[in-house]
């Protein structure tokens, strides 16, 4: 190879290397700064194909998806003093390039690192303002909106935006969760047997009014039934009146053969009596 193919040869390879060191691409799904002598030149470089002068000029790329830190298990007290391990993790992406190249010079795990002490303080206040059953269920909407909302204001100072906040599992610990499950379980036994009381006692008042009631009935038909009973003796006796002065010696007559018929009615009846008394007046005159 001649001298003049080699210099030919080395500056082609050198305008290649010169071109490829120029050039730089930003994807889609990256953020990316243009930095001159160390110095910010542009903080908001579009996806695409661009030039930058070499040694001079160079880009930083960072991804600009909505990213997830999945945080370590951490131990909280609530209002009560109780430990409760709370697994959380938290959405988020950068806002600000510039600002979030100079907080963290574009180091992942720096500002993972810087979102995940913010998080497990956000989590502690929170926490500890609320009873256990606040936590676990009562407010805990409540609690992870005030808790992303204050992460995303803090945050926002290091070009950061917290986009969610959502606590995967909240555990007792291990050295508490048998005696806490026996307590609840005593709890629920002490329901029972109140529910169990109650039950008793609400069956006792039906069972006594339903015998009130049932006195009340019989009383009221008793009273109904001599009602009806002396109704109708007064009507017999009120017929009986009527016959009786319609004809008063037919009706002596029926009452003395009523009274034959009842003293007479067995044959081995014996009676020591009066051939002349009242009694058998009817008879003598049958003779």
């Amino acid at each position: 190879m001649s001298f003049k193919a080699l210099v030919g040869l080395v500056i082609a390879l050198l305008v290649v290397l010169g071109v490829s060191a120029s050039l730089y691409r930003v994807h889609e799904t990256e953020r990316a700064i243009l930095l001159q002598f160390g110095e910010l030149k542009d903080a908001d470089v579009q996806p695409g194909l661009h030039w930058k002068w070499p040694i001079a000029e160079d880009a930083k790329f960072f991804d600009a998806r909505v990213l997830t830190l999945d945080s370590n298990p951490e131990t909280y007290y609530t209002l009560e003093k109780k430990p409760l391990e709370v697994d959380s993790f938290v959405k988020w992406r950068v806002a600000e390039v510039a600002q979030f190249y100079q907080s963290t010079s574009f180091d992942n795990n720096r500002a993972e690192n810087l979102l995940q002490e913010r998080v497990n303080e956000g989590l502690r206040n929170q926490i500890s303002r609320r009873d256990m059953h606040e936590v676990i269920s009562g407010e805990r909407d409540q609690l992870m909106e005030e808790l992303r909302t204050n992460l995303d204001s803090v945050m926002r100072g290091y070009g950061v935006e917290v986009i969610d906040v959502r606590v995967k599992r909240i555990d007792l610990p291990v050295d508490v969760s048998s005696s806490v499950y026996e307590r609840m379980n005593s709890e629920r036994e002490i329901e029972a047997r109140q529910f169990r009381a109650e039950g008793r006692e609400r069956a006792l008042a039906i069972k006594a009014e339903a015998d009130r009631e049932s006195v009340v009935i019989e009383a009221e038909a008793y009273r109904e039934s001599e009602q009806i009973r002396g109704d109708g003796d007064a009507r017999s006796a009120e017929i009986y009146a009527s016959a009786y002065s319609a004809d008063p010696e037919f009706y002596e007559f029926y009452r003395s053969i009523n009274a034959y018929t009842k003293v007479f009615g067995d044959k081995s009846d014996l009676l020591v009596l009066d051939p002349n008394s009242e009694f058998f007046k009817f008879l003598e005159r049958q003779r």
